[in-house]
């Protein structure tokens, strides 16, 4: 089989000569190091992005993600969306929504959230994360509430038992002066996300939240709109709107969580990330000792006509390889790892109760190619200045004393 000398040569002085042990060490050692750190790489970045996921799902999925409300009070209802909304990109479904600020009082405690009324009809993700009831119970008239289970624990009720919702949006007039709107409503089921969500919205029909804010049958507080990523509301809330209208999303009230996931798995991507630059630094230092091993051979080599050029290469080619092995092998167990990462835990007797029971785990092609590649790419410019080293190479005064 053909081969180019440069690669060949380059190779075979990769798996070097049985006299060569310790400049073979620092290879092998080198190559080790780019596994390592490839590896950890890999592994921490699936699960901080199936962290990132989790919350995603668990807390932008249920609370709204976007609003569009009117800047001076409520909106009109419609039978039907208006087309502005359902028009926008990355847009699934689009409902109205009664929201508010509450505070909920039981017999045995008070707590503060927000209530989100909703047309049970519609489509809303905490249908798939209810634990008890459906909501379907949320009937015009009944004024039934829905809760997280955090805070049917803190306000200690069940299902079937009655709570008072006070709202901060709406007051009304009694003999004692100007109070805010209230009313019992009676508990029809409890959700479960296993977030901090679960302790701040409660849900009731739209018509119920409708009355308890003094709002006309035919008024809102505005839409809510669904999205095939959370995140898009970045672009969207740039998007122009009819005049009046205001755009609120999820970042006023969870945007420094997600910040600080994103910048705790950017820190974490920068530490792990300085293995795989010692890692390179081994690689220096390994043909460094090579190049001033095979001066005499590189200057054979020059002496027979081959060129600077093809003699950079050679090196490039030896630590390169280091690089390409250290990184795609690293890749690879990175991948196994991320996979059978709660296995190996369990089979370690390591308790994560309070997460779950299990590491949130995602793994990311793109994420993981751009690694290996960065990887590699580090790897060969740690070969250039060694290489270069070996190509400025004179057969004259390599071979003086030879």
């Amino acid at each position: 089989m053909f081969h180019p000398v440069s690669f060949f040569i380059g190779w075979r002085y990769l798996k070097g000569r049985s006299a060569d042990k310790f400049s073979r060490f620092v290879s092998y050692l080198s190559t080790a190091g780019i596994t390592i750190g490839v590896l950890a790489l890999v592994t921490v970045l699936s699960v901080m992005n199936g962290f990132e996921q989790q919350l995603k799902t668990r807390i932008l999925g249920v609370m709204p993600q976007a609003v569009i409300s009117m800047d001076h009070g409520p909106m009109p209802n419609a039978n039907t969306p208006p087309k502005e909304l359902t028009q926008l990109p990355h847009v699934t479904h689009v409902s109205p929504l009664v929201r508010s600020e509450a505070i909920i009082q039981s017999a045995e405690s008070l707590t503060a959230g927000t209530l989100l009324g909703i047309n049970p009809s519609d489509y809303d993700a905490v249908k798939a994360n209810m634990v008890v009831g459906s909501l379907k119970s949320l009937i015009p008239g009944t004024y039934r509430v829905i809760l997280g289970q955090g805070m049917a624990v803190q306000l200690g009720v069940q299902v079937g038992d009655t709570v008072r919702v006070m709202v901060t949006g709406a007051s009304q007039y009694t003999p004692i002066g100007r109070i805010p709107s209230q009313r019992n409503f009676t508990v029809a089921g409890i959700f479960n996300t296993g977030s901090d969500v679960d302790q701040q919205l409660l849900f009731t029909n739209i018509q119920d939240a409708g009355r308890l804010l003094h709002y006309y049958p035919d008024q809102i507080t505005g839409w809510r709109l669904f999205l095939t990523n959370p995140f898009d509301v970045v672009t969207l809330a740039h998007h122009p709107l009819p005049k009046d209208w205001h755009w609120s999303d999820w970042r006023a009230q969870r945007g420094e969580l997600f910040q600080a996931v994103q910048m705790e798995k950017n820190i974490m991507g920068l530490m792990l990330g300085l293995i795989v630059g010692v890692a390179a630094f081994n690689i220096i230092s390994a043909l460094i000792m090579v190049v001033m091993e095979k001066q005499a051979e590189v200057a054979i080599l020059k002496t027979q006509g081959m060129s600077s050029f093809q003699v950079l290469t050679i090196f490039m080619v030896q630590g390169a390889s280091s690089g390409v092995l250290g990184a795609v092998s690293g890749g690879i167990l990175g991948i196994i790892l991320s996979l059978n990462l709660n296995g190996i835990l369990s089979f370690l007797g390591v308790k994560l109760l309070m997460i779950g029971g299990s590491l949130p785990v995602l793994i990311e092609p793109v994420q993981i190619i751009t690694v290996i590649v960065c990887a590699i790419l580090l790897s060969l410019l740690a070969t250039l200045y060694p290489s270069y080293r070996a190509a400025s190479v004179r057969p004259a005064e390599a071979l003086r004393y030879e």
